[in-house]
């Protein structure tokens, strides 16, 4: 009868060493399948974030910069004269741009033409060169590189250069602007 007990207790007493010493030890399965995991769910979530909750950002960004009836009122403007357009263009070159939040690491190169509608209005904004690249690059440069490479964002910036310069140079019409250079570096 004492051998049973001896065998009883020797029984226990090796149960719970053997599962104190696999709860302890190191589990292979959390770096053969987790870390992967963890991984991929990291760059889902950069990839989404990235491209398109930033896109949908500054999409509702630039749409809140103008409102649908400003870009319906210019439309016809622009329209009415195109019969008119490319005769009198007045260029800017080679503007270069700092971006904003890019601490000087990436630039713009841009160069601008002005379709004015008379010899008069191209005159005026020979004789401001200096306050057109100042206002061109003020408006550049408040925008940041997601803006800036956006193709679609051009549109806008045409607009906002136009509106700026309308209430610099009040008597010069501006029919169209012309980006004959855009590099981003």
């Amino acid at each position: 009868m004492e051998k049973i007990i001896d065998e009883k207790i020797d029984a226990r007493t090796e149960e719970p060493i053997a599962s104190s010493i696999d709860k302890k030890g190191f589990n292979i399965k959390i770096v053969m399948f987790g870390i992967p995991i963890f991984v991929v769910q990291l760059i889902a979530v950069y990839y989404v974030t990235a491209n398109i909750l930033l896109n949908k950002i500054e999409a509702s960004h630039s749409s809140l910069t103008q409102t649908p009836a400003e870009i319906k009122q210019e439309a016809p403007a622009n329209q009415a004269k195109s019969n008119e357009l490319g005769k009198y263009v007045f260029m800017v070159e080679d503007l270069i741009i700092n971006p904003a939040n890019t601490d000087g690491k990436r630039l713009l190169m841009s160069s601008l033409g002005f379709d004015v509608s008379t010899e008069k209005d191209n005159q005026e904004l020979k004789s401001k060169e200096p306050l057109l690249k100042d206002a061109i690059i003020s408006v550049m440069s408040s925008k940041g590189m997601s803006q800036l490479s956006n193709t679609a964002y051009r549109d806008t910036l045409r607009i906002e250069i136009t509106k700026k310069l309308s209430t610099l140079i009040p008597s010069v019409k501006i029919n169209w602007i012309y980006f004959s250079k855009y590099i981003l570096e």
